[in-house]
C-alpha cells in the first residue's frame, strides 16, 4: 500500500518536509518500516495551498526517489499546508490520474489502504456518486471514487459525518457482495484551512498513522533543537510513519479514530461507520 504525510502550520519549505528527515517519504519510498510494502515506487503527488483559492497538485508515475522535478519543486516551494503521497497500486493502473492526493475545488483527499474486491463494488459504489459530481472523476483507484463518495455524502459541510456514511455505504456493498472485510483505509482532508485525518479498518487492524507532539511540548523537551522554535504552536504532521527517531515527537492515532487539526482546535475522537 501507500504512504503519506500530511502539514499544517508554519509556511515550510517543502523540502524540510519530504526531503531532510532522516526518514522522509523519499526514504520510504525504498524503505518502508511499517507498511505493507517495502518500496513505494508506482508514483507520488503533492499538493499546496498558495497564492490562489484553490489548492496547486503535482503528479508523477516516475518513483520518487528518482524523480528529479520533485526535488527541484521541493527547493522552492513554501506552503502553510501541504499533502505528500507516495503510491503502491493494490491494482489500478499506473498513471497520472491515479496518482494522489486527488483534488476538487478548494478539496484535497489521499488515501492508504484498499476497498477490497474493487471489482465487484466499483459499480455499485459509482452509481452512489452523485450525478454533478460524477464528471470529476478522472482515474480508475477506489481512492478517487472513496472520495467522491464522500464529497456526494456532505464533506463540504460535515467531513467525519460524510466519510462515516461513505464507509459504512463502502461496508454494506462490500457485505452485500460476500466481502468479510471490505475497506482499509487511513485518510487525510483538507479545505486549505482544517486538516481532518482519519484511521480504521473493517477487521479493526487499519495501517500505521501519527501524528505529531504538540510543538510546545517538543520546545520544552528539545531546547537546543533549532527548527522547533522556527514553527508555531499550531504547527502539526499526520504521517504514515514517523520521519525521525526524535523520541517523544510522534504519537500513534488509535485504532478506529478521526482527528482535526487546525486553528487552535486539534481533536481526536472514535470514528464509527454510519449505515444510512
Amino acid at each position: 500500500m501507500c504512504r503519506w504525510l500530511a502539514y499544517s502550520g508554519s509556511p515550510v519549505l517543502l523540502e524540510e518536509l519530504l526531503l531532510k528527515p532522516a526518514h522522509s517519504l523519499i526514504d520510504q519510498s525504498l524503505h518502508s518500516k511499517l507498511g505493507t510494502m517495502t518500496t513505494n515506487g508506482d508514483g507520488f503527488g503533492i499538493g499546496w495551498y498558495g497564492a490562489q483559492d484553490t489548492p496547486a497538485v503535482f503528479h508523477s508515475i516516475e518513483p520518487a526517489w528518482n524523480d528529479h522535478n520533485l526535488r527541484e519543486l521541493a527547493q522552492h516551494l513554501t506552503s502553510p499546508l501541504v499533502f505528500a503521497h507516495i503510491r503502491a497500486s493494490t491494482g489500478t493502473a499506473i498513471q497520472q490520474t491515479n496518482c494522489h492526493p486527488f483534488r476538487h475545488g478548494r478539496w484535497l483527499w489521499m488515501h492508504n489502504g484498499q476497498l477490497r474486491e474493487f471489482n465487484l463494488v466499483k459499480r455499485d459504489l459509482a452509481f452512489a456518486v452523485d450525478p454533478s459530481l460524477y464528471p470529476f472523476i478522472e482515474g480508475s483507484t477506489d481512492s478517487e471514487l472513496f472520495f467522491y463518495l464522500a464529497l456526494s455524502l456532505g464533506l463540504k459541510d460535515d467531513p467525519p459525518s460524510a466519510v462515516e456514511r461513505a464507509v459504512g455505504l463502502i461496508e454494506a456493498t462490500g457485505h452485500a457482495h460476500g466481502i468479510e472485510h471490505p475497506i482499509q483505509m487511513s485518510v487525510a482532508t483538507t479545505d486549505g484551512d482544517s486538516l481532518w485525518f482519519f484511521r480504521y479498518s473493517s477487521e479493526r487492524n487499519s495501517s500505521s498513522l501519527f501524528h505529531s507532539t504538540a510543538v510546545e511540548t517538543l520546545r520544552a523537551q528539545y531546547p537546543d533543537h533549532p527548527v522547533l522554535h522556527q514553527l508555531s504552536a499550531e504547527t502539526r504532521l499526520v504521517v504514515s510513519e514517523p520521519l525521525s527517531d526524535l523520541v517523544g515527537a510522534w504519537n500513534e492515532v488509535p485504532e478506529s479514530s478521526c482527528g482535526i487539526v487546525g486553528h487552535g482546535n486539534d481533536e481526536l475522537r472514535p470514528f464509527v461507520p454510519r449505515s444510512d
